[in-house]
Formats: C-alpha cells, structure tokens, sequence
C-alpha cells in the first residue's frame, strides 16, 4: 500500500536547514536579521522539499500575500481570455502572483451577490488586491485596493479601465453609413454595464447624426454570448423590414448573428453587413473575417493590473479612470448596401 504524499511543513524546512523556525520565516518574508549564508541554505532547502508557503498563513505573518486576485464573470469568453493575458503581462516579472476567479454563468443579480462575497472573503487574507473584470454588482466593501474593467454603468466608486466605447461605436457606425447602410440594427450587451450603455450611446448619435428616427424594433439585448447573438439576429432578420445591416456589441454575438443569417440562406456581406466590438482572435478566422471594433483588451488587463499595483504599493493612482483608445479593423464582413442581392 503506497504511503500517503504530505506537503513539507515550514518545520520541516527548519528541521532540514538546522535553523529555527522564525529563521525560515524570516527567510520567506525577506526580513532582516539572516546572515546570507543561512538565508541561502535556507532557500535551498525550500527549493529541494518543495516548500509552498500557505497563503493565509504568509498573510498572518507579514500582512500580505504579494498575490493579485482577478475575478471576471467566464472563462469561455474571449474578452475574458485576453484581458487574463494582459493581467499576466504585466505581472510577469514583478513579486506578484496571479490567482483567477470565475461566477460561473449566475444571473447577474447572483452574479453581484457572489462578487461581493468573494471580495469581502479573500481581499485581506489570500490576496493583497483584486481586479474584477464586468463586475454585475455596484458597489464592494474593501480596506483593500480593487480595480474594474469594463464596470457597473452606474458605479464611479472605484478606479477603473475602460474603452473609448461611445467613440468605438461611432466609427463602426459611420462606416456603415458610408458604404449607405441607413436601416441598421443593434444587437446591445448586458444591462448594467457602462460599455452597453456607451455602445449604444455611439449607436445613437451616429443615426442622429443623419438625422435618422431611432427605431427601437432595431434594438436587440444580448448577453454577449454568441449563442444570445444567434437568438437577437433570428428577432432582427425576421422583422417585416429586416436590417441591411447589424452593429452588435461584441465579436461573440456578432458571430451568433452571422449564424443566424446562414441559417435564414443569406450570404455574408451580400445579404448583411456585420461588424462587431473587441478583435478577439477568433474574429480573424472567421468566415469571413469580422469587421470589428479593436478594444485593445490586453492593454485594458494590462492597465488595470499596473493600476492595482500602484494602489497595493501605497502610491496614489495617477487616474481614476483611464481610457484605452479603439480603432476600427475593417475585414470582409461589410459591403455597399448598393452591392447586396436584393
């Protein structure tokens, strides 16, 4: 019968460098008072046992963690994806560590309520900051720094990272309108988010700008989700005077309402001009390639990391809000309205 593994213990390490256990301890929290030759076996026998300290136990010892935590709604998401990776980017290299924690797909009022929990749970013990990415609720109690991306609409409360939405969503627009596109549809994102708001905000102004009425028929919620895509195009397309062409909020719905439009035999751009808002890669390979509104995703992680560190540091975030620029990417999936079949 094979002996249970169990994880070395900080006494062990003692045990095995001949040092006392504050000495470790000191050693793991490079604190003064080790003389470098100790400090040096110390660590080697950390390194050869495979000492991990404890988080909530380092915290007790030295009042941090020198750990991130990133709360963001799912990880099946592409958004979600990239921002991750502009979060490690910028923590590569520096003392922090990185923990991810995901909701999971609740309802958004759930959603909040289980945000809030994990804040007040870890921020403080296992971790030393959190960024929360799309967060559902409107506001968090916390002595510890917290950054959003992409925050509740409402919310001004904590520093945050967001696109230049409103100004996205009005060149995606524009562009539409220029190759003559007049009768356009929005496929709009969650609710209590700021971006859903600016989007639609860019969307609006662009057809008052023509002096276009505003028809709400064209207005469509999503979830985000491409499968929510698929469901706001069927509704858009099978109006009795269907859009030319779809504006959606972000590239996973706007792939659901190109779904949509194969389902219905209508040919990409021919039938439908589809753009959409982020660039996640997927929107590359696409068939065809999306027109997208580029949000620089990684540089929003990235941001919001080095904002959060700032914070953790003692130094004064140099803004509350900070505002990553968007261009427009223009691919394969928009044509003249004077070009469709029709």
């Amino acid at each position: 019968m094979s002996k249970a593994y169990s994880k070395p213990t900080i006494a062990d390490v003692a045990a095995a460098a001949n040092v006392s256990v504050p000495t470790v301890s000191r050693v793991l929290n490079e604190r003064y008072g080790v003389a470098p030759a100790t400090a040096a076996r110390v660590r080697e026998v950390i390194k050869n046992l495979g000492y991990e300290s404890n988080l909530a136990a380092r915290s007790m010892r030295s009042s941090q963690t020198s750990v991130i935590g990133l709360i963001v709604p799912d990880m099946d998401h592409s958004y979600a994806i990239e921002v991750i990776k502009g979060v490690s980017r910028a923590v590569t290299g520096t003392e922090y560590d990185l923990i991810a924690m995901t909701t999971g797909r609740k309802d958004w009022q759930e959603q909040g309520r289980w945000e809030q929990q994990q804040v007040r749970r870890v921020n403080g013990s296992i971790v030393d900051g959190i960024i929360l990415v799309a967060p559902s609720a409107d506001g968090f109690r916390s002595d510890y720094p917290l950054v959003a991306v992409d925050p509740y609409r409402h919310s001004d409360a904590l520093p945050a990272v967001i696109a230049a939405n409103r100004e996205g969503a009005l060149s995606a627009m524009r562009y539409l309108m220029d190759l003559g596109h007049r009768r356009i549809g929005h496929v709009r994102g969650l609710p209590y988010l700021q971006s859903t708001e600016r989007r639609q905000q860019g969307y609006e102004d662009a057809l008052g700008g023509l002096d276009i009425a505003l028809d709400m028929d064209l207005i469509v919620e999503c979830d985000f989700t491409r499968a929510g895509g698929l469901a706001a195009g069927r509704r858009l397309l099978n109006l009795p005077a269907p859009p030319t062409a779809i504006f959606a909020a972000n590239d996973d719905s706007a792939f659901g309402v190109m779904d949509a439009a194969r389902e219905l035999g209508m040919v990409i751009p021919r039938d439908l001009s589809v753009i959409g808002f982020d660039n996640v890669p997927d929107s590359i390979t696409s068939d065809p390639a999306l027109t997208t509104v580029d949000q620089a995703i990684k540089v929003m992680g990235e941001a919001a990391a080095k904002m959060l560190i700032q914070l953790m540091e003692g130094e004064p975030s140099s803004a509350q809000l900070v505002k990553i620029p968007t261009q427009l990417v223009i691919r394969d999936s928009c044509c003249r309205a004077a070009e469709r079949g029709n």
